[in-house]
């Protein structure tokens, strides 16, 4: 997937310059049949538990104080896996749900995900800049504490993640992958914990 051109004016707002941890869930059946979920609340299946788990041992070690998580199940109970592995509470924030696709929820990719990227909204959608605006929140308030975070959300909110932090889009983020963003120099950078 190529990396979307947009303007951030109005998205891309003050975050604080603190090192933060992002897990994308586990597996759904949805992500198995290639189907949009967004706001639709569908939960890990038998491979995103065992994928959660997976995760959640690369994380000890890491230094993480605290889990910020988006309230649907996928996400929650991948954080709460994690949560049980360090030993940590898992705090929700609704700004960190997935984007709600409307009529393209429970549908397959079909292009229409790249003409989101471009700025066209689908019926009932959110509109990318809100999305990425809403995402932008959630994680200056997930990082504005001290110590490091964990965020556990969702692949397009990883996308807004990297939108406010002026990192490129590069294709979808895999299930359960756990990522360390940390500011250096002037900029952002990102790697796959592993």
């Amino acid at each position: 997937m190529p990396q979307a051109s947009f303007d951030m004016a109005g998205v891309r707002g003050e975050m604080p310059r603190a090192p933060f941890v992002f897990l994308r869930h586990g597996r759904t059946a949805w992500n198995a049949l290639g189907r949009a979920m967004g706001a639709a609340d569908i939960p890990l299946d038998a491979v995103g538990l065992a994928e959660a788990h997976d995760a959640a041992r690369l994380l000890p070690g890491l230094g993480i104080a605290r889990i910020v998580a988006s309230p649907l199940s996928r996400a929650r109970v991948t954080a709460e896996i994690a949560g049980e592995t360090l030993k940590l509470p898992v705090a929700i924030d609704a700004d960190l749900r997935e984007c709600a696709w409307g009529s393209r929820e429970g549908k397959a990719y079909d292009g229409w995900l790249e003409r989101w990227h471009e700025g066209e909204t689908p019926d009932g959608a959110e509109p990318r800049d809100a999305f990425f605006a809403r995402v932008r929140d959630g994680v200056t308030r997930a990082i504005a504490a001290p110590g490091l975070c964990l965020i556990v959300a969702h692949g397009g909110v990883y996308w807004g993640v990297c939108a406010a932090l002026g990192l490129p889009r590069a294709g979808t983020l895999a299930n359960a992958t756990p990522m360390l963003l940390r500011p250096e120099g002037s900029a952002w950078r990102s790697g796959r914990i592993d």
